[in-house]
């Protein structure tokens, strides 16, 4: 079975009504980047950093997969799929996907302020309890603060991912700006003869000298034209 490695960004969830951070009344307008996505900010203000994120985790249970994470997932069904998501939701998990990759963490965990990357310290909340508090800690004793990869800090994820991709028969781009490193690296470990589809309505800025097809399309309309293209049904 062929490898497919599909690399997805905020475009994506976009299509299931989440705010983007980059886009025209995007949540960065309300918010200061510093203040509330850097260990900085964190470290100044962690209420502020905790309610932010507890609204963001509230509105999950209002959303569903889009059309476009349910046929990420159906490509499964024909070849090994692996996704390597910048998105910190579960809407590919709730849609089938089984083999995702985070590399920015998980909206639906928290962690450890000393440890954050500590399996030990990482515990997952429910739809039933989807906030966390000043005073409530984690396994090592420390405030339990949201399991998410701030700007400046490691992305402890990317290794496995990179080396997903040097494994790609087939790689797909959908709905990222290809800016966030080293997110957008990751294109680099592609093999050269290997085809890439990028599928977003806009230009995006493409720094690698990999070839690529461009699907000018949404997500979901994009895969849409992707699985026609790979003469697969959906």
């Amino acid at each position: 079975m062929k490898k497919m490695v599909i690399l997805t960004g905020a475009g994506m969830s976009a299509e299931s009504g989440i705010s983007t951070f980059r886009d025209s009344g995007g949540l960065w307008e309300q918010h200061r980047v510093e203040d509330v996505a850097t260990i900085e900010g964190y470290i100044r203000n962690p209420q502020l950093v905790i309610d932010f994120y507890n609204e963001r985790r509230k509105q999950l249970p209002t959303v569903k997969p889009c059309r476009g994470h349910e046929l990420v997932a159906a490509l499964e069904k024909n070849y090994d799929v692996t996704v390597v998501t910048q998105n910190v939701d579960d809407l590919h998990e709730r849609a089938g996907s089984t083999n995702v990759i985070h590399l920015h963490g998980e909206l639906m965990k928290v962690t450890s302020s000393i440890s954050p990357n500590d399996p030990l310290q990482i515990q997952t909340l429910t739809p039933e309890h989807l906030e966390i508090h000043m005073g409530e800690t984690a396994p090592d004793g420390s405030q339990l603060r949201p399991f998410i990869v701030w700007f400046g800090e490691a992305v402890p994820m990317i290794e496995k991912a990179a080396e997903e991709a040097m494994k790609a028969d087939i790689f797909v781009v959908i709905g990222t700006s290809l800016n966030v490193y080293p997110a957008a690296g990751l294109v680099q470990f592609v093999a050269p003869e290997v085809p890439v589809f990028l599928i977003d309505p806009k230009d995006v800025p493409w720094t690698s000298s990999h070839r690529y097809t461009h699907i000018k399309k949404g997500a979901s309309a994009g895969m849409e034209e992707l699985l026609e293209d790979l003469g697969i049904e959906n």
